[in-house]
């Protein structure tokens, strides 16, 4: 039987998601993700203005009347959800925490997906793979997902985890036996991910999401504080009120945030970040709408 509390949580996102993808994200959603091509519908009389190029010639032939062939949009998608489920993801100082913001993330991109009869998948992973389930269609199938994305989320609370993206990666090559988007929600706190990275994007659509948190750029000043690792656990006492510290601090970051800009750019990947204090539908609005353009 089900937590009540975990109930009463799956049903509050759900109803503020899709409030939000029926008000600014479908539309979007479904302006970037068109389907694989067109597929026959059905052979129906010529109509003024019709192509002239579809018209059946056999069809007509038989009947003695024009006929044109129509076709409808190849509409249904697979969507992926390749969800870091790791230790960092315990991590926030704005309104909440990286876990949090993967959940809604998550809830976003589903409920979008299932508006446009797509099918969706979840993989979640940490230094291993944790759960896989199939992609399918309607709204049972996506509150299972987010039920899936908040228990581990729980179990994470108590119960450390590393990351491991080039396993996670290598892991949604072998799974996918057709063309999909695949959208990867994670911090990227990992290195040496680069192959499978590019042999994804090479065979699917993948969209990178970044979650990021403000103290993750820059240190405040506020005197001594002790920094944990949440994977490892390993401790550093930092005094945060000399510039310097904070100054090499965010030089740090700023460049390694620079190499995994640069390394998406040279792979070819869509890539957002989406910070823990901010509503991320903008983001991800502008990113389609920059997909859009491009098509």
């Amino acid at each position: 039987m089900l937590d009540p509390a975990l109930v009463a949580q799956i049903r509050r996102i759900e109803i503020m998601t899709n409030r939000r993808v029926s008000s600014v994200l479908a539309g979007e959603y479904h302006s970037v993700f068109k389907g694989r091509g067109l597929e026959f519908d059905e052979v129906r009389p010529y109509q003024e203005g019709d192509d002239i190029r579809s018209i059946d010639w056999k069809v007509t032939a038989r009947t003695g009347g024009l006929h044109v062939k129509r076709y409808s949009e190849e509409r249904e998608l697979t969507v992926l959800l390749v969800v870091d489920v790791s230790g960092s993801g315990l991590f926030g100082t704005g309104s909440a925490f990286k876990s949090e913001l993967a959940v809604e993330l998550s809830a976003l991109l589903a409920f979008s997906a299932i508006r446009n009869s797509d099918r969706v998948g979840l993989v979640l992973f940490s230094d291993r793979v944790e759960k896989v389930i199939p992609p399918k269609k309607g709204r049972n199938h996506i509150l299972r997902l987010i039920r899936e994305i908040l228990a581990h989320e729980l179990d994470h609370v108590t119960h450390r985890a590393g990351t491991d993206l080039s396993g996670a990666l290598e892991f949604t090559l072998q799974l996918l036996n057709r063309q999909a988007v695949v959208f990867v929600i994670s911090d990227f706190l990992d290195e040496g991910f680069d192959k499978p990275l590019r042999l994804i994007n090479q065979r699917h659509d993948l969209i990178a999401l970044q979650m990021l948190d403000a103290r993750e750029r820059e240190l405040p000043k506020i005197g001594l504080v002790t920094l944990e690792d949440a994977e490892t656990g390993r401790r550093l006492v930092v005094d945060t009120s000399r510039a310097r510290v904070r100054r090499d601090f965010a030089r740090a970051q700023a460049a390694r945030q620079q190499r995994l800009v640069d390394l998406f750019r040279r792979c070819g990947v869509d890539h957002v970040t989406l910070a823990t204090d901010a509503d991320p539908i903008d983001p991800i609005v502008r990113l389609f709408r920059r997909r859009a353009a491009r098509s």
